[in-house]
């Protein structure tokens, strides 16, 4: 089923979600990656055949409705967000403290606001990649756990507004860990292994094999063809856990 639908990965250049679009692509997938970095997303498309791309804010509230109408997805997948500015609480201003209420928030709201309205196609999926620190909290990245929180959130309310609708939609969140293979992910490493008086390695050493693009496209492409998805799920290397 996967391999015939269209897909529409938002914050497809780089990270998780360049390894989501990739996935999804080799499998089959028509798949439009969207982000805000032209020379990222042409780079991209000319490695990987299947992809086609918008240059876009994912955070403008006109663009959801927008990229939705030209390409009616049957598969939308969140993984856009900003980089937390990686300090302790004391050292934040109220600025740099709610940069992901105002990005990753913001993205998800008015994403999963349009999937209902336009709505996409019966039997659509949405899966909004927030993170683990959804769950464990992140004392280093100001109000970044908290927005995952919400993410994680709003993706369950938009849920129940679809059930309450009558709409054949799914939405489900996904969590990962925090991983070095990512530019979001490499400061938070090395920020807190020196916060815990670790090297680097150390600090990676302690938290495992580790969740890299490769295996967050692979488990998501799995995800999106199954057939009755938990609401939310923990992604690690070893792949996809249910929350409850």
């Amino acid at each position: 089923m996967t391999a015939s639908r269209r897909t529409m990965v938002v914050g497809g250049s780089r990270g998780l979600g360049r390894g989501i679009a990739v996935a999804f692509a080799r499998a089959g997938a028509a798949v439009v990656a969207v982000a805000r970095t032209e020379s990222a997303l042409r780079e991209l498309a000319g490695e990987t055949p299947g992809i086609d791309i918008e240059v876009a804010d994912a955070s403008d509230p006109a663009v959801p409705g927008a990229l939705l109408d030209r390409h009616r997805p049957e598969t939308l997948i969140l993984v856009a967000g900003a980089a937390p500015l990686m300090r302790p609480l004391h050292h934040h201003t109220w600025e740099t403290f709610s940069a992901n209420w105002n990005t990753d928030v913001r993205i998800a709201f008015h994403w999963l606001r349009e999937a209902l309205l336009t709505p996409l196609p019966p039997g659509g999926r949405v899966i909004v990649v927030s993170s683990g620190a959804a769950v464990n909290g992140s004392p280093l990245s100001g109000g970044y756990a908290g927005a995952k929180a919400t993410q994680r959130f709003i993706t369950g309310y938009a849920q129940d507004e679809a059930r309450r609708a009558g709409a054949d939609l799914t939405f489900t969140a996904v969590l990962p860990q925090l991983t070095p293979a990512t530019s979001l992910g490499l400061p938070a490493v090395r920020a807190y292994a020196a916060r815990s008086g670790r090297s680097a390695q150390e600090y990676l050493d302690r938290l495992g094999a580790p969740l890299t693009p490769e295996i967050a496209g692979a488990a998501l492409l799995e995800l999106a063809g199954s057939g009755d998805p938990a609401a939310a799920y923990r992604l690690t290397a070893e792949g996809l856990t249910a929350l409850p």
